[in-house]
């Protein structure tokens, strides 16, 4: 272990091995280090919300929406979960069979049997008698497309304490700002900010984490946006936590229409207000 003194004591190599962070013969390359320190990086920001779930002394039930590969189950249960002597569990969703299949199979090949991969939608994850009724943490990390707003919604039903997203690309909301863009472009001159293309796209995806962040809070959640450090080879490295402290809803409900209305996405308004479960 002192041969790599970035690695954290008691960290499974097995696992970085097979998550690439360290190469087969268990070499540590230049690109491995930057992977490492993503991870480490990551991991301090959700380090603290499975301690406060821990000191309530119960079980930590985190789910990890969108999992793929499930690469950062796999480390949260190595550095903090592997430890714990509870019922404290991870789950990872995940709608691609082969990657849920080698999920389990590398679960089994660890002995981290706190561990459970689901084949599984957001709707059928929400319903799953597999999944209990609440959880603590809900994660999802670069996951595509819907699935962010997939693991908000599911988050929501679950009554999760803490939601903890790194967004990744959504395009919906500018394929609604290029679709009305002809009829908004002589309205006043705030759609000078998405008319251009490259414009449409790069607005559309902040507007889409402007209002993700709008509806945790219309449903009493306190929210904080930062950066990423060390991901810069990613522009997707916006993280999102939500803590619910059970604030007052009116007035991030009222900005949130007011918004949606603004830029001409009131067709999005159910998507944002539809209600948990």
């Amino acid at each position: 272990m002192n041969e790599y003194p970035e690695i954290k004591p008691g960290q499974s190599i097995e696992l970085l091995k097979a998550l690439h962070i360290l190469t087969r013969d268990g070499k540590m390359n230049q690109d491995s280090r930057r992977k490492l320190k993503q991870v480490y990086h990551l991991y301090q920001f959700i380090e603290p919300l499975l301690q406060d779930i821990q000191a309530a002394g119960k079980g930590i039930r985190l789910v990890d929406h969108g999992a793929g590969k499930s690469y950062l189950g796999f480390i949260l249960y190595d550095l903090f979960f592997k430890t714990l002597n509870d019922q404290s569990h991870i789950y990872g969703i995940e709608t691609r069979d082969e990657l849920v299949r080698k999920s389990q199979e590398l679960a089994k090949q660890l002995n981290f049997p706190g561990m459970s991969f689901l084949n599984l939608s957001v709707a059928e994850s929400i319903e799953s008698a597999l999944l209990p009724p609440k959880v603590d943490i809900v994660t999802a990390l670069h996951a595509c497309n819907t699935a962010t707003d997939d693991a908000i919604r599911f988050a929501l039903a679950k009554e999760a304490k803490y939601i903890v997203l790194v967004p990744c690309c959504q395009a919906e909301v500018a394929t609604i700002l290029k679709k009305n863009k002809g009829k908004a472009i002589g309205r006043d001159a705030l759609t000078e900010i998405w008319r251009h293309p490259l414009h449409t796209r790069e607005f559309g995806s902040q507007v889409t984490n402007v209002l993700r962040c709008l509806q945790l809070e219309a449903h009493g959640y306190q929210v904080s946006v930062t950066e990423l450090v060390g991901w810069e080879h990613s522009m997707k490295n916006e993280l999102i936590i939500a803590s619910y402290k059970n604030l007052p809803r009116n007035r991030p409900s009222e900005r949130l229409r007011e918004v949606l209305h603004t830029l001409g996405l009131d067709e999005m308004e159910q998507r944002f207000f539809a209600p948990a479960a």
